[in-house]
């Protein structure tokens, strides 16, 4: 059975992921987005009470599927469709990973109990067996009447979903099921207790057909019936008990296994053997259904994650929207924010607004910390969400699709280096351009400023300007103000360049607006704000 809410025509594992996904995640701070997924906001009268402990099944799923991107405008718009069901039904979503969860984890409890008892006897695994499968019946009959109880729902996963329950597991199929469990019942629970709290004896009632063949021996066997009955139970010695089995001894042609060992002994080989037999028939459900768990356990713990992005996005005040698909060389937001920012600094994060149509490379220049590289990762966390299904943190978002994601952001000098800055920016340059093709996007962050100014123009313009003639999609933050000006004199009189320039807004009093704002580029980085301020600020 298929569980499909995450792909409308097949189960995940066939998935393509992000070249170099650590530096994805490295760069654009994804691992407090993760961590937010992971944790469920309690609210209390509309407020925020507390944050529950992180669940890692969620953070790794979470982690794991933002870096698979989809592929095409229907894949999207099939998840979205599912979140906005959750957004509308969370505790649905909750309650379908709680359910997963505990079979699963029952499930591996199990395996593990037999592993160091050294796998026990054949007899005790039936045992273990059987119970699994009753504990999978009454699982899948729990999800299946949820599911049939939302009449609401609109998402094709959900429906389809819900449809695929009641074609797989439909009311007749588990009748069959249960009436096979109840019939064996005998080998797992001797004794039971009925509605009213008392004790019952469960016994086999076994029913062979076979022939004498020569020297008395018998024949092959036919089953005709395996059944449980109960009876009243008597404390095993005492006086009822005694009755019971002097009323038993009564029967004719009956006697009692337990007067004598070697009978004893043949009657439970011959009850395992017809309750094996039974179960293989069910292996098939087993099997099935263990995959089901599984599956539906991974993909209901993205859509728990997706409720809980959502419910920190309305936590801190943040609009959000589901993205929309569009030209691959067109990119349009409105009120865009950088939503790790948020998370991390629990601050109020200024948006930007900016509207490029058939742009191939973006060049962004202007005021140290006027916000270039937060404008940066803003549409790189959104892309990555985007190309996942979820919503981002923005009034509106529209962006062609790219499943080939690089980022090179300059990274501090550190130990682990074994070489100068450049020569490692270069290094990393190199393994991308040899995993990069057509349709690609790439993000570079004040690349090759680790040399000289003069260098690095140089080395920003030959690359550039080869990814730009390979189909490659560039948004380039940078310092290197004679690259800048460079591509600008040599574009600015050509409207089909397919390039644009936004520049960090500074006013005249040098304060920082964090907007980014369209036109010539800025060709200084006004340092000399910084100076005044830590000068001023040391007087």
């Amino acid at each position: 059975m298929k569980v499909c809410l995450l792909y409308a025509d097949h189960e995940r594992g066939r998935e393509t992921f992000y070249y170099d996904t650590e530096s994805i995640i490295q760069d654009l701070g994804l691992d407090a987005l993760f961590l937010a997924a992971a944790k469920e906001v309690i609210y209390d009268d509309g407020e925020v009470k507390k944050l529950e402990n992180e669940d890692i099944f969620v953070l790794e799923t979470l982690r794991n599927a933002m870096m698979v991107p989809l592929k095409s405008k229907e894949e999207i718009e099939f998840r979205q469709d599912v979140i906005r069901d959750c957004l509308k039904f969370p505790d649905l979503i909750r309650g379908l990973y709680s359910m997963c969860t505990s079979v699963v984890l029952n499930w591996g409890e199990k395996s593990r109990g037999r592993e160091r008892n050294n796998q026990g006897s054949p007899a005790q695994a039936l045992v273990e067996d059987i119970k699994r499968l009753r504990k999978y019946c009454d699982a899948l009959a729990l999800i299946r009447d949820t599911m049939m109880r939302q009449n609401e729902l609109t998402s094709k996963g959900l429906t389809m979903f819900r449809g695929e329950l009641l074609m797989s597991f439909p009311l007749e199929r588990e009748a069959n099921i249960r009436k096979l469990l109840d019939d064996i019942l005998f080998f797992t629970d001797r004794i039971t207790v009925n509605d009213e709290y008392r004790q019952q004896l469960v016994r086999p009632r076994i029913v062979l057909e076979c022939n004498l063949e020569d020297g008395l021996k018998l024949g092959p066997m036919k089953v005709h019936e395996v059944s449980s009955e109960t009876s009243k139970f008597y404390k095993r010695g005492g006086t009822r008990e005694k009755i019971q089995r002097f009323k038993e001894s009564r029967i004719p042609d009956s006697f009692l296994t337990i007067e004598d060992p070697r009978i004893l002994g043949q009657t439970h080989q011959l009850e395992y053997e017809l309750v094996s037999h039974l179960v293989k028939k069910l292996k098939n459900f087993k099997e099935e259904f263990r995959t089901f768990f599984e599956q539906l356990k991974y993909q209901t713990a993205f859509y728990v994650g997706a409720i809980q992005i959502v419910q920190h996005m309305e936590r801190f005040g943040m609009e959000y929207c589901f993205p929309e698909v569009c030209d691959r060389r067109d990119l349009i937001f409105e009120d865009l924010k950088e939503f790790v920012m948020a998370i991390e600094q629990r601050v109020q994060v200024i948006g930007n607004t900016s509207s490029l149509k058939q742009k191939d490379l973006l060049i962004v220049t202007g005021a140290n910390q006027g916000g270039k590289s937060t404008f940066l990762r803003s549409i790189g966390i959104a892309l990555v969400m985007m190309q996942c299904g979820l919503p981002v943190t923005a009034h509106s978002f529209k962006s062609g699709i790219f499943p080939r994601i690089f980022v090179h952001f300059t990274r501090r000098e550190d130990s682990a280096m074994n070489s100068g800055r450049l020569d490692e920016e270069l290094k990393r340059m190199n393994d991308i351009i040899e995993h990069i093709g057509e349709g690609s996007l790439i993000m570079l962050n004040e690349s090759f400023a680790t040399t000289t100014e003069r260098e690095g123009a140089v080395i920003a313009y030959d690359i550039i300007r080869a990814l730009k003639e390979a189909g490659v999609r560039i948004l380039t933050v940078t310092h290197l103000l004679s690259f800048a000006e460079r591509v600008y004199n040599e574009t600015k009189d050509d409207p089909d360049s397919g390039v644009a320039f936004l520049s960090a807004e500074r006013r005249q009093d040098g304060t920082r607006t964090f907007h980014m704002i369209p036109g010539e580029p800025t060709f200084t980085s006004f340092g000399l704000d910084l100076f005044e301020k830590i000068v001023g600020g040391a007087n």
